[in-house]
């Protein structure tokens, strides 16, 4: 499972023009479900996510986690970030889980991270051609591989 973390300011996901969802001060992120992953993935990279010391403390210093700022969270799936560009011009996505194998990932991934944060959890449709827009704050943007935990 990989996700990119994006510490924002403002967040939103839209959906043939029309906003779905949208947050203020948070994080924005993508996750990308390969087919080996499961709810072990799942509960470290929500506790990984939820813990993570992105966000600046009163000396500016990025020592607090979402937690402490009452931040919110806005997940999109994107099965984009299992792309192998190894050979070629043209991606190849087969280490991407197919929809059976992602849907109920994906949707325990959201199920999980609103519990670690107590707060309801902002998503996008997954499988739908959706426009994003954010303003990233720092910038701030982490990549988390839970295939690379160590």
């Amino acid at each position: 499972m990989r996700a990119v973390i994006q510490r924002v300011i403002s967040a939103s996901v839209s959906i043939d023009s029309k906003v779905k969802s949208s947050i203020d001060t948070g994080v924005m992120i993508l996750l990308g479900i390969e087919e080996t992953d499961g709810q072990e993935d799942i509960e470290w990279l929500c506790r990984k996510i939820s813990n993570m010391r992105i966000f600046p403390d009163d000396t500016g210093v990025m020592n607090k986690s979402i937690l402490e700022v009452n931040g919110e969270a806005l997940v999109v799936s994107q099965f984009t970030l299992h792309a192998s560009t190894k050979k070629g011009n043209r991606p190849s996505y087969i280490k991407a889980a197919k929809p059976e194998i992602a849907i109920p990932l994906y949707e325990a991934f959201v199920a999980e991270m609103q519990t670690h944060l107590d707060s309801e959890i902002k998503t996008g449709e997954f499988g739908a051609d959706m426009q994003i827009s954010l303003v990233n704050d720092g910038p701030v943007t982490i990549l988390v591989d839970t295939k690379n935990k160590e």
